[in-house]
């Protein structure tokens, strides 16, 4: 069966083999509910309570910290809308180049009397000191900035930016869904710093889809999203995805053990894909800027990039034009167009985020397809013109 090689792991990565075999005995003998009294639920009961230890252990926070949600979308929409819908409206402050499912809540929010800033970023897709100091003048009630950016893999001074706001007096939060398992996450510092709330998903470090968590100084008051049984502290009820929450306790504690190794893989990985994209003549974006090990965004002037990638797929490589989440979208990646990009070359933006699994070779073989499927497509835009 065909099979491409696949090079798109921010969007979603493959289930680690250990994460399902500690999945399975969850979907086919321990069945149990884990609010009942019974033997069966009182070992769904005991999973979930070990799988949060394994996350909060992963990164350095207290289990009573961590809130189980269906997904990192959730999460973040349960920390703004949670914390809004228990203060007077007022200032939401959010990063030019987050994620939807930050920017459309603090959309949301603004027909309930609150106003949204967001904060600018430079050409390198950092968050702008001098907007970012201007803003915490105004004194935001609830801020949020990605640790790390889905699209481009840029890397925030979260810490910083945490301290320069602590005077505001606002919540702030961190989307840190892309950093686990490609960079050490450390909950008690980034809280020790002004962070008091995190974002994790388990499908982007080789855990399974349906299961994610907020990171919860448990100073702060959410109202939940989801009302009934009072599961979660009474933060997210429902009955519990037992075996996506146990697969979820193993993949953070694998990332969190073997997240220097594969840091140092995909990074090597990443360097000789740079260098060959370079010698294609790609841009590579906020190239410059601290991003993460496995995450290179780059354009070819003149070249759709819905087109390369599906002509790539055909070639038989896995990629992304942008995100995955708003790949239907048309229009240009908004991440871009805060960095100042031009629209034309916005629109042939490609990500390649690299795995644990990928190789050298798939590499070599990645920049021979490239250069030929673009040397073709710049003969016919010069034919065109």
């Amino acid at each position: 069966m065909f099979r491409p090689a696949y090079l798109d792991h921010n969007a979603t990565t493959p289930l680690d083999p250990a994460v399902l075999a500690a999945m399975l005995p969850w979907l086919e003998s321990r069945f149990g509910n884990a609010s009942s009294r019974h033997e069966y639920g009182r070992q769904a009961r005991q999973a979930i309570d070990e799988a949060r230890q394994r996350v909060a252990a992963a990164v350095n926070a207290h289990p009573t910290e961590v809130v189980f949600t269906s997904g990192g979308s959730e999460a973040n929409n349960l920390f703004l809308k949670g914390a809004a819908a228990n203060l007077k409206p007022g200032l939401i402050a959010v990063g030019a180049t987050e994620h939807p499912c930050i920017l459309k809540p603090a959309q949301q929010l603004e027909k309930q009397g609150w106003r949204m800033r967001t904060l600018a970023v430079d050409s390198a897709g950092q968050i702008d000191p001098a907007d970012f100091a201007e803003a915490m003048l105004v004194k935001p009630k609830l801020l949020s900035v990605m640790l790390a950016n889905n699209e481009t893999g840029v890397v925030q001074d979260v810490t910083s930016l945490a301290g320069a706001a602590k005077p505001a007096g606002g919540w702030f939060h961190t989307d840190a869904v892309q950093a686990l398992g490609k960079r050490g996450i450390d909950f008690r510092r980034l809280n020790a710093a002004g962070v008091h709330a995190m974002t994790l998903s388990a499908h982007k470090a080789y855990g399974p889809k349906g299961a994610a968590a907020l990171i919860l100084d448990k100073r702060v008051e959410l109202q939940p999203l989801i009302a009934g049984g009072g599961h979660e502290r009474g933060l997210r009820s429902g009955t519990e995805n037992v075996a996506a929450i146990v697969g979820f306790g193993v993949a953070a504690e694998l990332a969190a053990q073997h997240v220097a190794e594969v840091a140092a893989h995909v990074r090597w990985l990443q360097e000789k894909l740079e260098n060959g994209l370079l010698a294609l003549g790609a841009s590579i974006f906020a190239r410059d800027s601290e991003r993460l090990p496995n995450t290179s965004y780059f354009a070819f002037r003149d070249i759709d990039g819905e087109t390369l990638v599906g002509k790539l797929d055909r070639e038989g490589f896995a990629v992304a034009s942008g995100a995955a989440c708003s790949s239907a979208n048309p229009e240009p990646s908004h991440v871009l167009k805060a960095m100042g990009v031009a629209p034309e070359m916005a629109r042939g933006a490609i990500r390649v985020s690299l795995g644990a699994g990928n190789t050298e070779t798939e590499i070599e073989q990645f920049i021979n397809a490239l250069q030929v499927t673009v040397g073709r497509l710049q003969g016919l835009t010069a034919i065109a013109v």
